[in-house]
């Protein structure tokens, strides 16, 4: 199985931090922040790593993490030479993957909770967090089993607080399901198509995530990411 970390983008809501270097290397309390989904991925058991990012500061992630070897993995770079969405960035694995099962994590996504992978290998799987706030994101709308009967993208009437995480696993078949998709109005591949297009072939499965998750896309979410790293390590 092989682990993906997705740090593309323009990081256009951190400016003028993101003048300078990816918003994946700016700092979350006492780390940059790749190293938060990268962590992730190792403690899942994930050996093999690609990154993919932007073509402005592809060099900094080499500069900063080198070829893995500090960090006890295998590490490989791909660049997305267009903002062509979280679904074409993915694309751009399918020759390191060599037909094997991934766990594909979003590089500003922090998790408190370790996650263990046992023998995945069909269909997909995502990983729900309840929200106070679920307009913002995917929201997925499930059964007592757990079982997710659908997902809608920023819907302005949410059917549930489930909120789609920026952590996924997906079988091989994936690289199929995204050479079908029909770009969306941002003229992007979505990686929420890619769910949906699981959901319809009853190939999508849900975890909860437990302790605190939080993306760092924005200088709120920044801030908010620091402070639960931060009170984490000082109740140690």
């Amino acid at each position: 199985m092989k682990g993906i970390i997705l740090a593309g983008g323009t990081g256009s809501r951190l400016e003028p931090c993101t003048k300078v270097t990816n918003k994946h290397l700016l700092p979350v309390y006492n780390k940059p922040m790749i190293y938060y989904p990268l962590q992730t991925l190792i403690d899942a058991g994930m050996k093999e790593i690609i990154i993919v990012s932007g073509k402005g500061h592809a060099g900094h992630f080499v500069n900063l993490l080198g070829s893995g070897k500090d960090f006890g993995v295998k590490l490989s770079y791909e660049v997305q030479d267009e903002a062509g969405g979280i679904a074409q960035a993915l694309s751009l694995t399918e020759t390191f993957c060599e037909k094997q099962s991934m766990m594909v994590i979003l590089g500003d996504n922090i998790f408190e909770d370790t996650f263990v992978v046992n023998d995945f290998s069909n269909g997909a799987k995502v990983y729900l967090k309840e929200v106070p706030d679920p307009q913002r994101f995917g929201v997925a709308d499930i059964n007592s089993d757990g079982k997710v009967l659908s997902i809608e993208e920023k819907p302005t009437k949410p059917k549930s607080h489930y909120a789609v995480t920026g952590l996924y696993l997906y079988d091989p078949a994936v690289f199929d399901v995204i050479r079908k998709l029909e770009p969306s109005k941002r003229g992007e591949l979505e990686i929420t198509d890619v769910n949906n297009a699981y959901l319809k072939r009853s190939g999508l499965r849900s975890v909860m995530v437990k302790g605190f998750w939080s993306d760092a896309g924005t200088f709120e979410s920044l801030y908010h990411a620091t402070n639960l790293v931060m009170r984490k390590l000082q109740n140690k």
